[in-house]
């Protein structure tokens, strides 16, 4: 069984990062305007920046970009050089890339809302000053979140085995439901009837989990939930775990084959092949602002609360 002991809180940080790696989605109409934006704060505070290859490509070839501003920029292919956190411009999406291309690294990364709702990425981009400003003085938090790894046989070693918000295990197309046995700690739970079992993480679980059905989990705690998807028995019910067990499924599919996918990353699987999820050995650092808050950000963007009456 694997220790629980990584903390869950989050905890003042008061190094000022000399350096720091931007990561963004190129396709975003936002991007290049906010990226100006940002490098042009960061450079005026003394902060050097790096940006990912891919992204400063698609600023080169942007009229809005300012090519004097692009000159001061370093250029990084995999992994940054000199940078002592990463900045996430775009929206969940993103940040969840971000933390793949980062892997074992462990830099602190702020995420930046270039997207639509934002719960990772949740600094606004009308913020990225104000950001810049609590990075350069060192008033900022991080709170370390933790990941699901995942094994199974015969996984292409491309493939990044580890899920930030969730792990699914889902139906192929529109094929019959599947039989999802699910063992924790060795231990029989229940075999779900349903077209897939969502795996979540605290951070996953205003995600996907949500969707299925699954509860709001505090981000600070050490848990993990399985929802259900579309279960056969309306008996099914999400169940809440502890994050030190060891979870085994097994699937049985009338096509032979089923779905997984980590963080939306998703790999073909031949039915009958056992998966092990369990704690990872590491976590991501996320950047907090000291003025956040996960419960205000649950009212502001989910309207957690609203009374529709009035």
């Amino acid at each position: 069984m694997q220790s629980s002991a990584t903390p869950s809180i989050p905890h003042s940080v008061s190094a000022v990062p000399t350096c720091v790696a931007v990561y963004g989605h190129k396709c975003s109409a936002s991007t290049a305007p906010c990226a100006m934006r940002l490098i042009r704060e960061l450079l005026s505070v003394g902060i050097d920046v790096e940006f990912e290859e891919e992204l400063f490509l698609h600023l080169q070839h942007d009229a809005a970009s300012d090519a004097e501003l692009l000159e001061r920029v370093e250029v990084f292919s995999s992994c940054p050089r000199n940078a002592r956190m990463a900045i996430s411009l775009g929206g969940d999406g993103t940040f969840l890339r971000t933390v793949e291309k980062l892997g074992r690294q462990c830099l602190p990364v702020l995420g930046i809302n270039t997207g639509r709702l934002g719960f990772l990425a949740d600094v606004a981009a009308s913020e990225i000053e104000h950001a810049v400003s609590q990075i350069a003085s060192g008033s900022y938090e991080v709170a370390q979140r933790s990941l699901i790894a995942f094994e199974a046989p015969g996984i292409s070693s491309s493939l990044y085995p580890f899920a930030l918000n969730e792990v699914a295990v889902l139906k192929h197309d529109n094929s019959s439901l599947i039989e999802v046995e699910t063992r924790v700690d060795g231990r029989l739970l229940t075999t779900y009837v349903a077209d897939g079992l969502v795996v979540s993480t605290p951070t996953g679980s205003t995600g996907y989990a949500l969707s299925a059905g699954g509860p709001i989990l505090s981000p600070d705690s050490s848990t993990l939930c399985l929802a259900p998807v579309a279960p056969h028995s309306l008996t099914m019910r999400p169940v809440v775990l502890s994050d030190d067990v060891v979870l085994r499924l097994c699937v049985k599919s009338r096509t032979g084959r089923f779905l997984v996918a980590l963080d939306g990353r998703s790999c073909s699987m031949e039915a009958g092949q056992e998966i092990v999820l369990r704690k990872a050995d590491y976590s991501v650092q996320v950047v907090r602002m000291q003025d956040s808050d996960f419960f205000h950000t649950l009212r502001c963007k989910m309207m957690w609360g609203m009374d529709q009456r009035y």
